[in-house]
């Protein structure tokens, strides 16, 4: 059970709690998401407090990121999508350090549960339904007629750009979920090997060093993979925007 890859993702009751008959007990996948909400806003609380002209490298940091997600809103949505910014980087740091925070021995990755990356999809989904309907009314299902599609054959793509949008929320979470999980049960896996051959004395460690190396090969992919779906599941979001704000095309 000690290399068991699974493990790392039960959820362990920290706090029991329960009302009205509904658990809601306060759990190690509780702990990390208010870890990670604590020591985002800490950090930019902290870095950005007396900014002076030549920044510091905590400043220099939270601007470069501050200016990263802009940037990409701006290029996806124009403008108009600045509105969306505190909610495009709230969602890109939350993501990004929970990723991070996973990368860390006996630390949880609240990402490889879907009931998260769910939620996080769900909010950007009603979000675009919202503002595409309160801002352009029923001017918003122009999204599912795209322009210059013939006649004959557009009650069949209205129909698939329909049900591609209601996936909209399915590829978002599990894109993000799948690569998380499947990428720490791969680690897990290879560094399992590393410790069970090393228990066969000399030759075990020789036959270890090769899981060894791909353990930290792997290592270090993580922290791209880890950045990357953050990268991936703003960018989409800023897409998603953009469509509720330019139903029609810009």
């Amino acid at each position: 059970m000690a290399n068991d890859p699974i493990k790392q993702f039960h959820l362990n009751e920290l706090i029991p709690l329960e009302i009205g008959g509904v658990d809601i007990s306060f759990t190690n996948s509780s702990l990390f998401m208010v870890a990670t909400v604590v020591l985002t806003s800490g950090f930019l609380i902290w870095a950005t407090n007396g900014r002076g002209m030549v920044p510091s490298r905590a400043q220099s940091l939270a601007e470069i990121s501050y200016e990263f997600v802009a940037g990409m809103l701006r290029d996806s949505a124009g403008s108009q999508g600045m509105k969306f910014f505190p909610l495009v980087f709230s969602l890109f740091l939350f993501i990004l350090v929970a990723n991070m925070f996973g990368m860390f021995p006996y630390f949880f990755t609240v990402t490889s549960h879907i009931i998260i990356t769910v939620a996080l999809a769900l909010l950007v989904f009603l979000t675009v339904l919202g503002v595409g309907f309160l801002k352009h009314g029923f001017g918003f299902l122009k999204l599912f007629v795209p322009s210059g599609v013939p006649i004959v054959i557009l009650p069949l793509v209205v129909a698939i750009e329909i049900i591609s949008f209601l996936a909209r929320p399915i590829s978002h979470s599990v894109r993000l979920f799948a690569n998380m999980l499947a990428g720490h049960i791969t680690l897990k896996v290879f560094a399992g090997f590393v410790v069970s051959l090393s228990s066969f004395g000399a030759v075990g460690i020789a036959g270890s060093i090769l899981p060894m190396l791909m353990t930290i090969g792997l290592t270090a992919l993580e922290f791209l993979v880890a950045f990357l779906q953050a990268y991936v599941f703003t960018m989409l979001t800023c897409m998603y925007i953009n469509d509720a704000l330019h139903p029609g095309g810009h």
